[in-house]
């Protein structure tokens, strides 16, 4: 009997959908542009063995459980337990994302230098790199350690077997797109291939609680490549981030199962690796203009850290017939928003002006605590007044030209204070609940109004 000739589908990325057709909008998750042609043979269905099915488990009382007694392990790199929660949990899964040439692989292979030099074995499985080119980045980055094992292989099956031989207590694997599974007909980094290897190694890591770490490629919006259901698989989810015109790069939290989620690890890619920055509020502000229009210090939380950075903005008369609005670091559509704000509860205009906001750094600003400070640097920017170069700026601010409280405001001060500012412009309210901040003075505000007349009084 002649086989049949391998067809073409159509799969939603997001949630597996198979069509024969391309369709710009899923018909089951209603994601657009997110069907990937692929090429499907027509082989049976792979099947698990009797000896890949999970043991099952019996239904068990939850009070009678007992709490897990296995800690957490630190790294030896305190940016990156920062980003865990505290250090990797027994059997978890993480996937690392980021942009190409960010520094994902050099990451990784610094941390597992670190563990391995507390006495584990690290194993780093790339299916990009040779092993020769591995040690010449060994080589720049210093690693010595003979607990450090590295392998070139993609085949799924294969690194079973490697797991089997050397026994180590961590695994690396990059990346996760390059991986197959000999039983499947699907290319690597098909969605079939992606989603069927991520749960056998997801199974691997529960079973033997060796913690798994997978790189993972990025689309160009900047989404883990492959199918969505990659990043409820696994246990966290980390991206790093950073401006290749700047040496900071950001290690962010997305997902934690066993941790905080939205937290944020800081380093400096150096010609030696990756160096920890353990202030970077103070490495922000290091290149800070003082007593500069349109610039201000707003303080920021991401996950548990404070962390202070420069806003700056610049307000210019356009010559077009539509101004521009440019926003680089914050929301675009937040700066319209308090534009609005500003020309209808402050009476400014800015209906013929260039508007162009910038977060300094390179880092990225998505709370609306920062929205009092890029209206004050609008303001200073449009007036031509500087803010006093020690006063420090948080609120958020409502469409009726309120400015409210957020949250973690003691720990916002303390960073403050830290870093030698003097003056604090906050939402009324709070002064109660900051009796232990003494170094500053607090300005309490309720609207956008008295933000303004404060920054910017009259006899000024």
């Amino acid at each position: 009997m002649t086989p049949k000739p391998p067809r073409t589908l159509f799969i939603c990325q997001n949630c597996g959908f198979q069509t024969g057709k391309w369709l710009g909008k899923c018909p089951e998750c209603e994601a657009w542009n997110s069907l990937v042609e692929e090429v499907v043979s027509p082989e049976p269905p792979y099947r698990r063995t009797p000896d890949q099915v999970a043991v099952r488990s019996r239904p068990t009382p939850l009070i009678s459980l007992s709490p897990s007694q296995e800690e957490r392990r630190p790294c030896g790199c305190r940016e990156f337990d920062r980003a865990l929660g505290g250090g990797v949990v027994p059997g978890s899964v993480v996937l690392l994302g980021g942009d190409p040439g960010i520094g994902k692989s050099t990451l990784m292979l610094q941390v597992l230098d670190r563990l391995s030099g507390s006495g584990f074995i690290g194993l780093y499985v790339s299916g990009e790199e040779s092993a020769g080119q591995l040690k010449l980045r060994a080589d720049r980055l210093g690693i010595t350690s003979a607990r450090l094992l590295v392998a070139t292989e993609t085949c799924l099956e294969n690194i079973l077997k490697l797991l089997d031989s050397e026994k180590p207590h961590y695994l690396v694997l990059d990346s996760i797109q390059t991986l197959y599974a000999a039983s499947l007909p699907a290319a690597p980094g098909s969605i079939t291939q992606v989603r069927e290897t991520a749960f056998q190694l997801v199974q691997l890591a529960k079973r033997s609680g060796i913690p798994i770490f997978l790189i993972g490629h990025v689309t160009k919006e900047g989404a883990i490549a492959g199918p969505k259901l990659l990043e409820h698989m696994v246990d966290t989810v980390l991206y790093f981030e950073g401006d290749r015109s700047h040496t900071y790069r950001l290690l962010r939290t997305v997902k934690n199962r066993f941790g905080p989620g939205q937290e944020l690890g800081v380093f400096e890619m150096r010609q030696t690796g990756l160096a920890e920055v353990t202030n970077p509020s103070a490495l922000f502000l290091s290149e800070r203009s003082l007593e500069a229009p349109g610039s201000v210090v707003v303080a920021s939380i991401e996950g548990s850290r404070p962390i202070l950075v420069e806003v700056q903005a610049l307000v210019t008369p356009s010559s077009l017939g539509m101004p521009r609005r440019q926003a680089a670091g914050v929301d675009a559509g937040r700066l319209s928003l308090l534009v609005a704000v500003l020309e209808k509860r402050v009476g400014l205009a800015f209906g013929n002006q260039d508007i162009f906001v910038n977060v300094a750094g390179g880092i990225r600003l998505t709370e609306p605590a920062v929205d009092l400070g890029i209206i004050a640097a609008l303001t200073s920017s449009l007036w031509e007044r500087p803010v006093a170069a020690d006063t420090l700026i948080f609120g958020e601010v409502g469409l009726t030209g309120e400015v409210r409280t957020v949250a973690q405001t003691e720990v916002r001060l303390q960073e403050g204070a830290k870093l030698g500012f003097r003056r604090a412009l906050l939402a009324k309210g709070q002064r109660n609940q900051l009796r232990s901040v003494k170094d500053l003075q607090i300005l309490e505000i309720s609207s956008v109004r008295e933000a303004l007349r404060r920054l910017f009084p009259p006899d000024r």
